[in-house]
């Protein structure tokens, strides 16, 4: 949680698109663009799935342009309508008949209704005209004949229901679902003001009928088909549903609700259809507005492979044997260019209207039907908020690359998920929200650590880069709010380093000559405090001051210290081997090392200032480097840093009391790490360590004996002349009882 608050604005940023995902998922701001987007998923996935293999039970009779050659433009005379119904139920011996078109007006083309028109006027007086108009009454009466051929057969006769003022034509079938039948709940389905329906005629011969309106989408495409559609409070069924009643022996619609609770007024919605009757039953799923998702089985028309189409004409010629369509569900539709019933679907732009009716049957016949389930809002509710929070909780953390390979790990979930929903439940759940969601968060993420955070880190390495080492501000720029400037107290290691013999050497030197050589010695002494994890304080004249332990925390800042002040008394070393050999005069180092609480932060003037380290710890330091000299040592560490780097082997030099302070401090001398240590140099300071407890306790016959002894293993060492020298004066004194072995400096 710490670290998530650390990261809050890029968090922040992250979670807008969740934020835009959720009001569209909730309704409070639907975004057209991520429902063309779900359509768009939606269309995909049905072409994806499609069988595409053939239904042998549906066969669509087509009028054709063929069959308009044949036999006429349409409307054709319901002679030729009579005819095709019986050829379809007594040669073909079809299960049942659809119509997916309308009768509205009666046919006249036979010339009944003028030759009635002149028996009543010009030819009243004719009796043989009336006799033989009599004899003629039944042959010319087409649309008595179509009713004929109707009559108690299986037949669905189609309709239309649309939203004009305009007054009804025709005659509606009787409702399947009544408002007496819904125990006071209402339901959303589509409401229609009017309708063109069949003639009395007809609808009384055949008083089964479906409307054959779809559903079509604010895209312009036919997705669904409703099932239920009210007009004047009472609920009428479609072509399909009505056809599929037929077939199982017309049972009750009877409406499932997705909650109880009959309430007067109630709405409710209905979560599916059920028919049950003689054992036989189906449930239909239905979405709120009773309309259900149409799987299309593939291409429409004669070249789509799903239903066999069969021309108009070659029914009313007798082309088919006798029982080629036995026990088959027929349609009677449209393909024809100018009779205007071909529609926009998933899977054509020009898809002909009977066979959309024709591919719901298919699938209620085989209960593969696809479902907008209730739950869709929740699952998508649900699924934006965990994918959300992963994401903006997490891409913080990472790099680009990874942040990509989550991304697609996220999407690769939601997207199987819900295509595995799809194939197994025909749930139909919208993706789109998500797969916007999810991309644009890891952009907004990936865009505010470039242009945010890589600022602030391209500041920090700016501010930083020039006294730390890069592998320092590599660290640093992983976490850069944890770094500041601001002075602060911390436990810090300082070092000195001052150059023995510069003043000679300006004497002797050109300017250029001294600058080429204090810049090569500087660049020599500076890699290895930074390779060292050291940060360089400031460069006076011929000395540098460092420190370490900020601004990285590093726990050893100690035995890395020790570490550069070996490093860099030996490169001096080898420098001079280079001087020597150039016949440049050779060089000195003084190095002086202090552990202890220092100010650390950003310090100086409004004009110049500099990350630095100031207290009573760094005077200490530089004291010590100053007492370098005195001890003929390059190197000298105060007790607290010695106490902290215990991998180096120790000599102590002496206990001293510089200027400024009242307590005495241990000073020593490190060597190579303790397991480099010879035994003649482990010799030599185990002698050493007995001479400093003598000389200590003013047993200066003991301490001078171990002199000698450390003078002849090391004669070219001044600390042992530098003690003789002093044991040889301090021994012409009395013994002091309140001396306590330290040596007073009182110049800096």
């Amino acid at each position: 949680m710490k670290s998530i608050m650390k990261h809050w604005p890029r968090v922040a940023v992250s979670l807008l698109p969740l934020i835009f995902a959720l009001l569209h998922a909730t309704g409070i701001m639907r975004l057209d663009m991520l429902q063309r987007l779900d359509d768009m998923i939606y269309d995909f996935r049905l072409n994806a799935t499609a069988p595409r293999t053939l239904d042998p039970r549906i066969v669509i009779v087509d009028i054709d342009e063929k069959s308009l050659s044949e036999v006429g433009r349409w409307p054709w005379s319901r002679k030729y309508l009579a005819s095709m119904v019986d050829e379809l139920f007594d040669q073909q011996k079809i299960a049942v008949l659809g119509f997916d078109v309308v009768f509205a007006e009666a046919d006249s083309s036979s010339g009944l209704s003028q030759l009635n028109a002149l028996a009543k006027n010009e030819l009243k007086d004719q009796a043989g005209f009336k006799e033989s108009l009599r004899g003629l009454q039944t042959s010319l009466d087409y649309d008595a004949l179509f009713a004929k051929s109707l009559k108690n057969r299986p037949v669905v006769m189609g309709y239309f229901l649309n939203d004009s003022e305009g007054s009804p034509s025709g005659v509606l079938p009787s409702p399947v679902l009544n408002k007496g039948s819904l125990e006071g709940r209402t339901i959303q389905a589509y409401r229609w003001n009017s309708y063109g329906s069949n003639i009395a005629e007809l609808a009384k011969a055949a008083p089964t009928a479906g409307y054959f309106n779809p559903v079509i989408d604010h895209d312009g495409v036919v997705r669904s088909l409703p099932m239920l559609a009210q007009y004047q409070g009472q609920y009428y069924e479609s072509l399909s549903l009505a056809m599929v009643r037929m077939l199982m022996g017309s049972p009750p619609v009877v409406p499932g609700y997705s909650f109880d609770g009959a309430a007067s007024g109630q709405s409710s919605n209905i979560d599916l259809l059920r028919l049950r009757l003689d054992g036989k039953h189906l449930d239909i799923p239905v979405d709120e507005k009773v309309a259900a998702l149409v799987p299309y089985r593939g291409h429409g028309n004669v070249a789509g492979g799903s239903f066999q189409y069969i021309p108009a004409s070659d029914i009313l010629n007798h082309r088919l044997p006798p029982g080629s369509l036995k026990d088959k569900i027929v349609l009677v539709g449209t393909t024809a260019q100018g009779l205007l019933d071909l529609r926009v679907t998933p899977m054509d732009e020009t898809y002909p209207g009977v066979e959309i009716h024709a591919n719901l049957i298919s699938a209620l016949l085989d209960g593969k039907t696809l479902l907008r389930p209730d739950v869709a809002q929740s699952y998508e509710v649900g699924s934006l908020i965990l994918a959300g929070l992963v994401l903006a909780i997490a891409l913080p953390f990472l790099s680009a690359l990874q942040g990509v390979a989550l991304n697609l790990v996220v999407v690769a979930t939601l997207a199987g998920l819900n295509f595995w929903l799809y194939q197994v439940d025909g749930w139909v759940l919208p993706l789109a929200a998500s797969l916007s969601m999810a991309p644009l968060a890891f952009a907004l993420n990936m865009s505010y650590g470039y242009f945010v955070e890589s600022r602030t880190k391209r500041e920090l390495a700016n501010l930083f880069g020039t006294y730390v080492p890069p592998e320092l501000v590599d660290e640093m720029l992983k976490d850069p709010d944890a770094y500041t400037m601001k002075a602060s107290n911390r436990e810090l290691t300082v070092m000195f380093s001052d150059m023995r013999g510069f003043t000679a050497m300006s004497e002797k030197m050109e300017p250029t000559q001294l600058q080429e050589l204090l810049t090569g010695v500087f660049s020599n002494l500076t890699a290895l405090i930074r390779a060292n994890r050291g940060t360089i304080d400031k460069y006076m004249g011929d000395c540098v001051m460092a420190f370490w332990g900020a601004p990285v925390e590093t726990p050893d800042h100690a035995q890395l210290s020790v570490k550069s002040a070996i490093a860099m008394a030996h490169a001096v070393r080898g420098i001079n081997d280079e001087h020597r050999a150039r016949g440049l005069p050779e060089i000195g180092i003084g190095i002086g090392l202090n552990t202890g609480t220092m100010c650390v932060g950003d310090m100086g003037s409004n004009i110049r200032r500099a990350y630095t380290v100031i207290g009573d710890s760094v005077n200490l330091g530089a004291r010590l480097e100053g007492l370098s000299k005195a001890y003929g040592v390059d190197i000298v560490v105060s007790e607290s840093t010695r106490n902290l780097a215990p991998d180096f082997s120790w000599q102590e030099l002496d206990r001293v009391r510089v200027k400024g302070k009242a307590v005495a401090v241990a000073i020593f001398y490190p060597f190579a790490p303790a397991e480099q240590l010879s035994a003649e140099l482990a010799q030599e300071l185990e002698t050493w360590g007995h001479c400093l407890k003598a000389y200590r306790a003013q047993d200066w016959e003991q301490a001078d004996r171990l002199l000698v002894q450390l003078m002849a293993m090391n004669p070219t060492k001044y600390l042992y002349q530098l003690y003789a020298d002093r044991v040889s004066t301090m021994r012409q004194l009395p013994f002091d009882p309140d001396w306590d072995g330290a040596t007073n400096f009182e110049t800096k």
